[in-house]
């Protein structure tokens, strides 16, 4: 499927005078650039992928919908531009977690955008594990509160469970599921809370249109009720900025004396080289793209990459390592009427409340009447009444639960250059080089424990209860789609030496480009990761604002 717009005539030339050169059209590049933009700043943002058009979203809920294509293919990722290694020990799917285009990544996400826990920034100091980060939960408080209204986010401020909050959220929680009424029967026989999650998708209270609930939330919302950054960049846009699509950066340049970038080099659809320059540089292509592009920037005074006299470009990386559980509730029809939000209550319980040895693991019940009447029939051998009866007993009686699991950043989990492949451009592609620890794997053996509890607790049948680490899956499985939230790769902190970005996100060696994304996580917590990076992001901005510009 070919989503982008039509390029006609597009003008993808440099813009001069730029203030501010933005890589990335993401949340956090799109969350950057508006925030600047906004203030009279001029920003040009380069991106890789297409501008989408919001016309063809039902046809992307279809392709969705239809068991035979697989995640990267509802968004046009894969192929030569995509292409990518994986090395490690684990299997991280790559493109089935990421989208290049206007938008980014949030243009599939599942909007669950819970805070970082207080624990989360002091992991060392607390349990003796990871790293601390250079700024506490309270420095970020008042970023989040502005991130939530940004994008407009549902949640219950009375919700136990959760870290301290500052102001109500800017929308009413949605109503209960069926599902969550089961949840909870079964949550308070066990001494387990089911509490609402916070979700960046409208209820019917925000400046965007309302849910309509399909229930395909991640990887396509049809009705544009579920937030996306290509939001704040028309925004950005509004306000100034200039959005360049399809121009993946090659190569960000430096000065002669090595202390400041003074280019961004990119490539065209017709195969043209431009050079971007500007005053100040962001890098906020995501967490696998970023240290790749800093890498690919070496030069004779920057041999091992941009940004890396501390040797840790790439090194660090995190991710949520994916784990699931699911079962069938005999005679019950577990969504009745309309559909909603695929989440919409969360179990935290086991997050901050739970013994580091246990690892730390963030549940997300489902709102779910799937599998698809299609999936069932490939998965199954029977042909006609046999098969008629097993879509019948299956569909509409499934419950489900998916998971975020803390993994902790070590040395050897790293993104480095495979120099044996290429992309369409002859650059040398990333390579993946990941093992989750035995700290993930106890967090993912609570969360099995737990969601096959409360399925069992209600009479039903868990059928699915694996996590990547936990015990073979096959490829038809949840668990074979893995890739969830990466982090880390550019961390930050206050020692150059073991650092890449400080805590404005200003990198230690080069004055004038900061780095926006997952990448600059010091942990990676058990919490989706999109709403820190956007209050992180709010936050380099003010510092761009005040003391760069």
């Amino acid at each position: 499927m070919s989503g982008a717009q039509s390029d006609g005539n597009t003008d993808r030339t440099p813009v001069e005078g730029a203030d501010v050169c933005v890589v990335g059209a993401g949340p956090a590049g799109a969350m950057l650039s508006y925030s600047l933009a906004k203030r009279g700043h001029d920003v040009v943002i380069l991106e890789a992928g297409p501008r989408f058009d919001k016309e063809e979203r039902v046809d992307r809920m279809k392709t969705q919908l239809r068991p035979e294509p697989s995640d990267n293919e509802i968004w046009d990722m894969g192929g030569e531009r995509d292409a990518y290694s994986a090395s490690g020990a684990h299997s991280w799917l790559v493109n089935q977690r990421r989208v290049k285009g206007v938008g980014g990544t949030s243009l599939h996400w599942g909007a669950v955008v819970p805070r970082l826990f207080e624990k989360d920034f002091e992991m060392q100091s607390r349990y003796g594990l990871g790293r601390d980060w250079p700024i506490s939960y309270d420095d970020l408080r008042p970023y989040y509160a502005r991130a939530e209204q940004e994008i407009g986010v549902a949640g219950n401020e009375d919700a136990p469970y959760q870290p301290p909050r500052e102001e109500p959220f800017p929308m009413e929680p949605f109503d209960k599921s069926r599902p969550r009424e089961l949840f909870e029967e079964a949550g308070e026989a066990l001494d387990i809370t089911v509490q609402d999650m916070p979700m960046a998708i409208n209820n019917g209270e925000y400046d965007r249109d309302q849910c309509q609930g399909y229930g395909t939330c991640q990887f396509v919302c049809p009705s544009g009720g579920k937030y996306s950054a290509d939001t704040h960049v028309e925004k950005a846009e509004a306000d100034g900025a200039t959005v360049i699509d399809r121009v993946p950066v090659q190569r960000l340049k430096h000065g002669p004396d090595g202390e400041e970038i003074t280019e961004a080099v990119y490539k065209t659809p017709d195969g043209e080289t431009h050079r971007q320059e500007a005053d100040v540089f962001v890098a906020a292509a995501g967490a696998y793209e970023t240290p790749r592009l800093l890498l690919l920037s070496e030069s004779s005074q920057y041999p091992d990459g941009l940004a890396n006299s501390s040797g840790t470009v790439g090194k660090y990386f995190m991710g949520h390592p994916p784990t699931a559980v699911q079962g069938y509730l005999p005679g019950e029809e577990t969504m009745p009427g309309a559909f909603g939000p695929q989440v919409t209550t969360a179990i935290h319980q086991f997050y901050d409340n739970n013994p580091p040895e246990n690892g730390c693991v963030n549940i997300f019940p489902l709102n779910s009447v799937g599998p698809a009447p299609s999936t069932i029939a490939m998965r199954q051998d029977g042909i006609g009444d046999e098969l008629l009866e097993t879509v019948d007993n299956q569909y509409g009686s499934l419950l489900g639960f998916s998971m975020s699991v803390e993994m902790l950043p070590r040395e050897d989990n790293r993104i480095t250059l495979d120099r044996s492949k290429t992309d369409n451009h002859g650059n040398p592609v990333l390579d993946v080089q990941l093992e989750p620890g035995e700290y993930a794997r106890k967090g993912q053996e609570t969360g099995i424990e737990v969601g096959s509890a409360i399925i069992e607790e209600l009479g039903g049948n868990v059928v699915y209860a694996e996590g990547t680490m936990t015990t073979e899956h096959d490829e038809m499985a949840p668990l074979a789609k893995g890739g969830y939230h990466p982090m880390g790769g550019t961390r930050m902190g206050e020692d150059p030496e073991e650092s890449v970005v400080d805590p404005t996100l200003q990198t230690h060696d080069l004055e004038n480009l900061y780095i926006s994304g997952g990448g600059v996580f010091v942990t990676g917590g058990a919490s989706n990761p999109t709403l820190t990076i956007m209050a992180l992001s709010l936050k380099a901005a003010d510092h761009i604002h005040e003391s760069a510009l």
